[in-house]
């Protein structure tokens, strides 16, 4: 059986980075020697199989042929006439179109070897247009590899945009859109995948909420970088840093779509932008089938982040009032990832990306305090119902104002 490991674990294997899964790619078989030879077949759509031992998988060679709109609209062929180089040519870019052979010689039909010293990701061949989840793919390698100095190549910027125009990503459906957005955000600069959407025109598309915020002046004083657009995305950037969870980047990244729906006689303030932006964020959501974790953490970062910046002046009363409508009693653990999108927004501005932000400091010691409230005491002293809500609430502030006297 000639069995050729493929794609990613022969880049990052070039690359010297970690190879965290091996597929392999089977030549001149057929899927009932396949199963003779105890492999258990999981493809749905093209033969692929997983190896009796090692339950790594093992698809059979195959080339694949346009029939339709969409990236479901393939036929696929598997045989064993289908060539190594026949199935390398249908993949999407260069550094994922090598082999390697059982002696770990590489095979590198297409010149993903170059393309790698280059740092450049470049298309295999015009196939690449057939596809439109290659521009999300694309998109998101050019994030996982920003930092090791990946470029987009011109030539498949430039067919990128001509697959946007002919309408391509219109046919992607809002499931593998997020998936693909969820997976950007787990890079160490998910402001990349945007950048390279918005310059093919795919995100005007497919996050018109976003789009919109480009070229949306915000003050100066507060930030520096003006354009809306770019201060999501650099706080984007702030929430990478601070947090690995997806749910807090996204929140960080939504938090001013509503900039971009204020009246623009009042620029560069924003007026209100907190509520305006929550129907915005539901549209957004709604499309794209966003999980009920993501889309709360947004709604509570865009309704209450102002309210965050300007802890340190709010008085005792308000400040419980913020933890309440946070739901940080009932869910202690519902404070940290809303004060990491919060920090995020503070730290992403142009010159104030290492400023301290005080402001999570105070929210923490407050809701510590307010939360030793002896809950217990009050129904002994029999208070029930709305009166032990007001009873709680009063007491919660005197702690805060206790807090506040001894800071």
């Amino acid at each position: 059986m000639k069995a050729y490991l493929v794609g990613g674990a022969v880049r990052d294997q070039l690359l010297g980075l970690p190879v965290r899964e091996r597929d392999w790619v089977v030549v001149g078989e057929t899927p009932e020697a396949m199963l003779a030879r105890g492999f258990k077949p999981v493809g749905k759509d093209f033969p692929v199989f997983l190896h009796p031992g090692t339950r790594e998988e093992y698809a059979l060679a195959r080339t694949e042929r346009k029939t339709a709109p969409g990236y479901h609209g393939f036929s696929v062929h598997a045989a064993p006439d289908v060539t190594l180089e026949d199935d390398l040519r249908r993949r999407d870019l260069t550094l994922n179109a090598m082999a390697m052979d059982a002696e770990g010689r590489l095979i590198d039909p297409y010149g993903g070897r170059q393309d790698l010293g280059a740092r450049r990701l470049r298309h295999v061949s015009p196939a690449f247009s057939e596809d439109p989840v290659r521009i999300l793919r694309l998109a998101r390698f050019a994030a996982r590899f920003a930092g090791l100095g990946f470029r987009v190549a011109e030539e498949t910027q430039a067919l990128a945009r001509a697959m946007v125009a002919g309408g391509e990503v219109d046919a992607l459906v809002p499931e593998r859109v997020f998936a693909e957005l969820s997976k950007a955000l787990a890079e160490a600069q998910p402001s990349v995948f945007l950048r390279v959407l918005r310059d093919c025109g795919a995100l005007a598309r497919l996050f018109p909420e976003l789009e919109a915020l480009f070229g949306v002046p915000q003050p100066p004083r507060h930030h520096p970088e003006i354009d809306t657009g770019l201060h999501c995305l650099m706080v984007l950037d702030q929430a990478a840093r601070l947090s690995p969870d997806p749910a807090v980047r996204f929140a960080a990244l939504t938090h001013d779509l509503g900039k971009a729906l204020t009246d623009p006689a009042g620029w560069p303030r924003h007026r209100g932008h907190e509520r305006l932006g929550l129907p915005a964020l539901a549209r957004l959501c709604d499309r794209l089938k966003v999980p009920n974790g993501y889309r709360r953490l947004a709604e509570k970062v865009m309704r209450y982040h102002g309210h965050a910046h300007r802890a340190l002046e709010l008085r005792p009363g308000t400040l419980v009032d913020l933890l309440l409508r946070l739901d940080a009693f009932r869910q202690q653990d519902a404070l940290a990832p809303f004060l990491l999108a919060c920090e995020a927004d503070a730290r992403g501005r142009l010159g104030l990306e290492a400023r301290p932000y005080p402001q999570a400091d105070w929210l923490r010691v407050v809701h510590r305090a307010a939360s030793s409230v002896p809950v217990a005491d009050l129904l002994a002293a029999g208070y029930r119902g709305e009166r032990l809500g007001q009873a709680i609430r009063a007491e919660r502030i005197r702690q805060v104002r206790a807090l506040a006297r001894v800071a």
